[in-house]
Order: structure tokens, then sequence, then C-alpha cells
């Protein structure tokens, strides 16, 4: 028994063939224009935190989202801003 023979497709508009794929890798991501990334002084001894803890739940759900690790996570934050 043979198998089928898949259907062949010919392209005939090759620009609008080309935005579609561009099209598809696009992403947009909108953060709140009200979050603040800075972490507030928090008036204690030592090292003040240097996000807040918004923007690391961010990150961190970005990480999750598409499986990074976390420099590469950090790399792609700090492409977006």
């Amino acid at each position: 028994m043979s198998r089928p023979k898949p259907p062949t497709y010919k392209t005939r508009n090759w620009p609008a063939y080309n935005e579609a794929l561009k099209r598809r890798g696009s992403l947009t991501i909108w953060f709140d224009p009200e979050m603040s990334w800075d972490a507030a002084p928090s008036g204690r001894r030592g090292r003040q935190q240097s996000y807040s803890d918004a923007a690391i739940q961010t990150c961190l759900s970005m990480k999750v989202l598409f499986g990074m690790a976390l420099r590469q996570t950090t790399g792609f934050v700090e492409s977006l801003l």
C-alpha cells in the first residue's frame, strides 16, 4: 500500500507571503506606563533594591511563558526596554 502524495502549493504572491511570515514572528508587548521599574527606598541599612517587585514578577512571568533561562530572560527584557 502506498502513501498518498501530499498536495503541492505554488506561491504566486511572494511579497504578501513574505510579509505574512514576518508578521507570524512578530511580538508586541505592552507595559503599563504607570508601573515603576525602580524600587522604592526601603529606609533600611544596606544596599537598596534595584527593581520593584512588579518588575521582577513581570520578568519571571516572561521567563516561564517563553521557557527561557534566567540570563536569556535578562537579555530579552533589556532588549525590550
